[in-house]
């Protein structure tokens, strides 16, 4: 058993608290929350700083983690995918050490939980072997051919079987982006899934949803300008691929408009990226959603600045009641795999945004994207959230130098 203590306690689901201690099992599942008046205090662990739960990082490509720095910043985002399928094939060895680097990395970083975005099974034997738990996203994609849609899902799917799904882990097939997955792979998707997900036809959501899907949405203009009227870049993109548009019609609206047409609602939606969204984008999101609490948008905000140079405005989510989550992408378009410094990051360039807000970005709302909210993502008795010290002052601002301990 430890009693843990610090200046302040974020429990994220309610108030902060002052002189609270955490008692955990050895395990870190918390027994009892309580007041240092109640103990001697030789049997605390008495910290300096704000304890809060551990992190969700709802968005990464672990697999990329051997790129680090081949990518150019600012490019945007057509030369950096080139730069991606030009560059991901190394030796296994290398890969298979990066991986395990920003494995280690993200536990030093305190987070808990990974949204993890697989196009082959590179990761899978480190994710077995991580205190991280792991939502496995495996990504199809057939570059909007329909007659190449079966083809596609059955490579992926086997991919999909070599993923891990013990001990706390999961996964599920997912899209990768409107502009790369046709009708009839969504479709396969969407059905795979619903064969996959326990009672998923019948889910009660009162209960909170436990199965999720992600999908890359509105990173940059040229995807809407492509869905609107078949114009921008990736028009010069797709050829210079070798691959055949022609039979794509514009649909006259975002590219919000075609997902949405072709998505499963049933499942957890994170759309993930959100740079372009507009209010409109939400508003419609929201529709579909029909109200329920299923809705996730995530933000990568590192990401965003590495490869266009620029963030989603935050303001629009808020102002129109949208779950946000936080990832970082992967080590080809990050510095980092740090949940810590996105926060910095939108804290630094869009500081309206409250740090109540961006705490609960970082830990509940990225848990309940991946349907782990049970254990992770706030400090509650019966939870094993992790437990990290962040040495933040009274007024509980975000500094540059603000740093992160693991404590459990």
């Amino acid at each position: 058993m430890r009693k843990l203590t610090a200046d302040l306690l974020l429990p994220i689901t309610s108030a902060p608290l002052q002189n609270a201690v955490v008692i955990t099992d050895d395990q870190g599942k918390i027994l009892a929350i309580d007041q240092r008046e109640n103990h001697d205090p030789a049997s605390l662990e008495v910290h300096r700083g704000v304890i809060t739960p551990g992190f969700i990082n709802a968005h990464c490509h672990l697999e990329l983690s051997h790129m680090k720095g081949v990518a150019p910043t600012g490019t945007g985002l057509l030369p950096f995918l080139k730069t991606v399928v030009n560059h991901r094939h190394v030796p296994q060895e290398q890969i298979d050490a990066a991986i395990e680097q920003g494995d280690r990395e993200m536990w030093e970083a305190g987070i808990q939980a990974v949204g993890d975005i697989c196009n082959k099974a590179d990761t899978a034997a480190t994710k077995r072997r991580s205190p991280i738990r792991y939502y496995s996203f495996v990504e199809m994609f057939d570059f909007l051919n329909d007659a190449r849609a079966q083809q596609t899902f059955d490579g992926y799917y086997e991919v999909f079987a070599q993923q891990s799904d013990g001990n706390g882990d999961r996964k599920s097939c997912v899209p990768h982006a409107p502009y790369t997955v046709s009708p009839t792979l969504f479709q396969l998707i969407n059905v795979a899934n619903s064969r996959l997900a326990p009672n998923f036809l019948e889910h009660d959501y009162s209960k909170g949803r436990q199965f999720t899907i992600s999908i890359h949405s509105q990173e940059t203009p040229h995807e809407d300008q492509f869905f609107m009227d078949k114009t921008g870049d990736f028009v010069e993109f797709y050829k210079a691929f070798g691959i055949p548009i022609d039979h794509f019609q514009p649909i006259g609206h975002s590219s919000m408009f075609y997902t949405l047409e072709h998505l499963d609602m049933r499942p957890n939606v994170v759309f993930v990226h959100n740079t372009m969204t507009k209010p409109f984008d939400i508003k419609a999101a929201n529709a579909w959603a029909g109200g329920m609490k299923g809705l996730f948008w995530c933000s990568c905000p590192n990401a965003n600045l590495h490869i266009e140079n620029r963030l989603p405005n935050y303001r629009y989510f808020i102002e129109n009641e949208a779950i946000v989550c936080l990832g970082t992408d992967s080590l080809t378009s990050n510095w980092q795999l740090s949940i810590l410094e996105e926060m910095k990051t939108i804290a630094r360039y869009q500081s309206y945004v409250p740090f109540e807000t961006l705490r609960r970005w970082a830990t509940l709302t990225g848990a309940r994207a991946l349907g782990f909210e049970e254990d992770l993502g706030s400090i509650e008795v019966g939870k094993s959230p992790g437990l990290l010290l962040l040495d933040l002052g009274e007024d509980l601002r975000l500094k540059q130098n603000t740093k992160v301990k693991r404590l459990v």
